[in-house]
């Protein structure tokens, strides 16, 4: 995603990709941790699930209920009308109490597995669409405290009240401010058909199994991102372009002819200049225009970002006012890089120090500001004595990592290089078979200028050698986009000479 043309979210998809968050499972226990008041899931990953008391959800006896009776053939029909609700489990009761080993039980992926980590589930299930948040086992119904206006939230909970089917409950997303009825009652008839789907998959279920998977990535950006701000989507392949069409043409008509299908040359990350971007924001160091530039740490626990102020001077201000300033620009590309490489947990910014109480709270009150675009859930403290800020993100994800590092061409990653006495012996091998095998006339050794001083230095030179031994001159010359230890072989024609 790009603004004003610069990156500000990289969202990646493998190809592989599973236990994505959203996708609904069917688990079974493997063991009971008491003394974390915690479950361990079997739901097919190479580790289990790590399920809390909290995470099971007030409504659990419910879908514990439906989730048998589905399995066993009792429940003849997806719909919750007819389905009698059990009372809400207590807020602090023991799981050994709820669940035990060898159940199955459904279950939904909270974050993704992350590092040693398995993915951590909830039974606490909720189908999300564009508009609306469909809660299965619930009769409330919540609308976005991000929708101001009084008589917009009022509307859309009336109007909610008389579309919502019995035994589901509802959150009213931002984006259905000001959208029709149709619009809200297709988006609401999707997600019961999805908890359909999820009914129809379980009566044949045998644990562990996916009931129900989350969209593509790209259609869950497309749905939670997209808004009236967007002016362009730009799609490189064609059956991904048709897929994003007709997903629009569902959900926002009007947004519709913003997408377009690229068919330049270059590749679209270059022809954007993404692929710039990232190799400049992914590395260890991160530069920012005014010279002061960043170094981002990743350890188990957490992140850790230093701020330098590198060779931004400017002698006019003192030393205050050129670290306020420099903290400022600093705060807004933490918060991208944030974004970017969407770090979560415990992450620690040491800032440039400011002895001003004011100072401080003008930082504290810009990353706050910054942070409100993040979708991710966070938390900043203000800055403490020691110029440090300590933020926690929610991480439902592994972090984007992009080795932005590339291999050494002499070494080739291995660290370790041959001796130039031996890349001597390999330039002399060649040239005697072009001379003797292939009668080469008029060849140019093109070398690294350190080689090209080597065979150059001393009476008589290795150069004057290789004449008075194969009565034939070898022009050399220095090139310096050679590697160390690369050398060619050209020859009369200023072809390069190819020895297999």
């Amino acid at each position: 995603m790009v603004k004003d043309k610069k990156l500000v979210e990289l969202i990646r998809e493998r190809n592989d990709a599973q236990f994505s968050v959203g996708d609904v499972y069917l688990g079974k226990v493997s063991k009971i941790a008491s003394s974390l008041n915690a479950a361990f899931i079997n739901v097919g990953y190479e580790k289990d699930a790590f399920l809390h008391y909290f995470d099971l959800g007030p409504q659990f006896s419910s879908l514990n209920n439906y989730t048998q009776g589905v399995m066993n053939g009792k429940l003849k029909h997806s719909s919750l009308m007819y389905f009698k609700m059990l009372a809400d489990i207590p807020k602090s009761g023991k799981i050994s109490n709820q669940i035990q080993t060898g159940q199955n039980v459904l279950v939904q992926i909270a974050k993704e597995p992350i590092s040693t980590k398995g993915p951590r589930i909830t039974s606490h299930v909720t189908l999300a669409g564009r508009f609306l948040v469909l809660i299965p086992f619930a009769e409330k119904i919540a609308v976005s405290q991000k929708i101001k206006s009084g008589e917009e939230r009022e509307r859309l909970k009336k109007l909610m009240e008389s579309i919502k089917p019995k035994g589901f409950g509802l959150i009213v997303r931002t984006v259905a401010e000001e959208k029709s009825v149709a619009e809200l009652d297709a988006d609401l008839n999707n997600l019961v058909n999805k908890w359909t789907e999820c009914y129809n998959n379980l009566k044949t279920a045998k644990a562990p199994q996916k009931m129900l998977g989350e969209m593509g990535r790209t259609s869950v950006v497309i749905r939670d991102l997209v808004n009236a701000s967007f002016s362009s989507i730009m799609v490189d392949d064609a059956d991904l372009y048709a897929e994003i069409k007709e997903y629009l043409r569902t959900i926002a008509p009007e947004k519709e002819e913003i997408v377009k299908l690229y068919k330049g040359n270059m590749p679209i990350f270059d022809q954007y200049g993404i692929e710039k971007q990232i190799k400049a924001a992914f590395g260890r160091t991160v530069n920012m225009p005014s010279g002061a530039y960043l170094i981002i740490e990743h350890t188990e626990a957490l992140h850790v970002i230093d701020v330098n102020s590198g060779t931004r001077i400017k002698s006019k201000n003192d030393q205050e006012s050129n670290a306020l300033e420099v903290n400022l620009e600093a705060a807004e590309e933490v918060v991208r890089q944030l974004r970017l490489r969407d770090l979560g947990g415990i992450i620690v910014v040491d800032f440039i120090d400011m002895y001003n109480p004011e100072n401080r709270k003008k930082l504290h009150a810009r990353l706050r500001e910054l942070m409100k675009s993040d979708r991710a859930k966070n938390h900043i403290l203000p800055p403490s004595k020691f110029g440090l800020v300590q933020i926690t993100r929610e991480r439902v994800r592994p972090q984007t990592i992009i080795n932005t590092l590339e291999k050494c061409p002499t070494c080739h990653g291995t660290g370790e290089v041959e001796p130039p006495l031996l890349i001597i012996d390999k330039i002399e091998n060649t040239l005697r078979y072009i001379l003797s095998q292939q009668n080469g006339k008029g060849l140019v050794l093109l070398v690294h200028p350190f080689i090209y001083s080597f065979l150059n230095q001393g009476f008589p030179s290795l150069k004057m050698k290789w004449l008075l031994k194969y009565k034939r001159g070898i022009k050399i010359r220095e090139l310096d986009s050679l590697q160390f230890l690369e050398y060619k072989i050209l020859n009369k024609n200023g072809e390069e000479l190819k020895i297999s």
